[in-house]
């Protein structure tokens, strides 16, 4: 690519693109509110009404006052801001195919979104529940997430589409070793970290899975099992510039990535904690 043919809004899509095909925990959340983001440090309200009271009726009798429904308003702060800025030598450019600055931009969105990734996991610590697996039987993990799926039947969350499971490669072993029949179609393979399923619901394996330090000699894996719309996540690339360097003879990219995310719902995230020994 020369750098005289760089046009920024696509580019920004291509790259928009490729960061929804590389995320895992980004895709699982509620992604309505990313044409909202105005510049780092914008908020988005995001409202929400209570219960609904269903009575009896009776004909010919008048119907009880309209009831006053309560609102919620969760802020969705944009507080994270990413960026990358790589440059390739016009000798380098030279010498290796056309293509070189696309295999680049595709590096740099699997780069952020391996960040934003690990931000959203790292919201595991709001979830209203929390089951702990210490016993190493593949069985007990299995059974724990059962019960973590029981966790969000009981708040209403009844189809099991709208569950997901989101493990470490450590404990997608341990889940394998369990021998749970794992289902695969067309459709799922299409799924990036897709696995199989567990009573129905997906199993996601990602490397970017929020850990917590034991004593040296093991590591907690917070994995969660939470509905699709228990987190709000909205993004933007703010800004993508192609340039030269004063001082190279080189083509150089920037570009800035603001997003942020926020627990709507934190009934409907149940984390399980699961102690996995440290390899030697």
């Amino acid at each position: 690519m020369a750098i005289t043919n760089f046009i920024p809004t696509i580019w920004s899509e291509n790259l928009l693109k490729q960061l929804s095909e590389q995320y895992i925990a980004a895709n699982h959340c509620n992604r309505d509110y990313d044409g909202d983001i105005q510049k780092l440090g914008s908020v988005v309200k995001i409202c929400g009404v209570g219960s609904v009271s269903v009575d009896s009726y009776t004909k010919n009798t008048d119907m009880s006052t309209p009831q006053t429904l309560s609102d919620t308003v969760t802020e969705l702060i944009i507080d994270q801001a990413k960026y990358f800025n790589f440059q390739i030598d016009d000798i380098d450019r030279a010498q290796c195919t056309p293509k070189l600055m696309d295999a680049a931009m595709s590096v740099a969105a699997n780069s952020l979104a391996k960040v934003a990734d690990k931000y959203i996991f790292s919201l595991c610590e709001k979830a209203s529940k929390t089951l702990s697996v210490s016993d190493k039987d593949p069985e007990t993990l299995v059974n724990t997430i059962i019960k973590a799926r029981q966790k969000l039947y009981e708040q209403g969350i009844t189809d099991a589409n709208d569950i997901v499971v989101e493990v470490s490669p450590a404990v997608a072993t341990m889940i394998l070793k369990a021998k749970i029949e794992m289902s695969f179609d067309n459709t799922d393979a299409l799924e990036k970290g897709y696995v199989g399923n567990i009573a129905g619901c997906k199993i996601f394996v990602s490397n970017n899975i929020h850990t917590t330090d034991g004593d040296g000699s093991s590591l907690t894996h917070n994995c969660m099992v939470r509905s699709k719309r228990s987190i709000a996540f909205a993004e933007q690339l703010s800004e993508i510039e192609a340039y030269r360097p004063e001082k190279r003879f080189a083509d150089a990219v920037k570009g800035l990535h603001l997003y942020g995310a926020t627990v709507i719902y934190p009934d409907e995230v149940v984390r399980v904690d699961v102690t996995v020994d440290n390899e030697a």
